[in-house]
């Protein structure tokens, strides 16, 4: 069974960069079929799709976010990165790291909730001076 664990600072300053690391193991990143994605959950809202990247190492954006956001991959430590520019303190939230195959990526996009997958237990990002 693939296990995924997020890390990362807890607390980033308005303006900076946060930086997050999702550390995979029992499966490959470049697993054929399989999309791995990060998402948030800012406080009193639903999960928020932000992007991913695929097995072939391609990266999908939530537009929204497509000019703060990048994903990226190490895949000699199978491992996977967010990187959300010029942050303010509205980006404060819980943020996940996930394995969807391909079949649930719509699900993933629209409610990430109801995506079947393998999750990280999620990791507190404040963002605060």
């Amino acid at each position: 069974q693939a296990q995924l664990q997020e890390s990362g600072p807890g607390l980033v300053k308005p303006s900076q960069t946060l930086s997050l690391t999702c550390a995979v193991s029992g499966d490959s990143i470049t697993s054929p079929g399989y999309y791995w994605s990060w998402i948030r959950q800012p406080p009193g809202e639903d999960l928020e799709w932000l992007g991913y990247i695929a097995y072939s190492g391609s990266a999908y954006y939530r537009p929204v976010f497509s000019s703060r956001v990048s994903i990226s991959r190490d895949t000699s430590k199978n491992q996977f990165a967010l990187r959300l520019f010029a942050v303010t303190p509205e980006d404060t939230a819980v943020c996940y790291c996930a394995r969807v195959h391909m079949d649930q990526t719509q699900s993933m996009k629209s409610h990430p909730s109801k995506a079947r997958g393998r999750w990280g237990q999620g990791t507190q990002v404040t963002v605060s001076s």
